[in-house]
């Protein structure tokens, strides 16, 4: 019956938000479930765990914006491996300059920044050198 129970949740949380399978398993046990049961309901499941990875970046990418590596970590932050990561990541049609440029405004918008500041922490959040300087190019200063 826990197994059963265990598996009712695992798919109630699945069918609301993406998980990573490990982040899954550890939800469940928050719950109360043993590890052994968690781990039966989350293998019940029949998830393509990469397919979660796309849908989890989807929806950071929906709140905030991001550069791919940071995005990539974050996934590998929320317990998915290295290559369901990356997958995520890759299989969404992002134009990283453009997250480059919704950063720096998701900045501006915070505080104050001089451009070098900007500059320095837009390459903080992993854009690469010509993200940077597209993003920057297209704020005036």
């Amino acid at each position: 019956m826990s197994q059963k129970n265990a598996y009712t949740r695992a798919q109630s949380y699945i069918d609301y938000a993406p998980f990573s399978k490990e982040e899954l398993i550890k939800q469940l046990e928050f719950n109360g479930f043993s590890h052994d049961d968690a781990v039966y309901a989350v293998n019940k499941l029949n998830i393509d765990w990469s397919e979660q990875a796309v849908k989890k970046a989807q929806s950071y990418i929906d709140y905030s914006a991001f550069s791919r590596l940071s995005l990539i970590n974050q996934l590998k932050f929320d317990k998915f491996t290295d290559i369901e990561a990356k997958y995520g990541v890759d299989k969404l049609d992002i134009d990283w300059n453009e997250q480059a440029l919704k950063k720096a405004h998701e900045y501006l918008d915070y505080s104050p920044f001089s451009k070098r500041e900007l500059e320095d922490q837009l390459k903080f959040e992993k854009f690469t050198d010509s993200q940077v300087k597209y993003a920057l190019s297209k704020i005036d200063f």
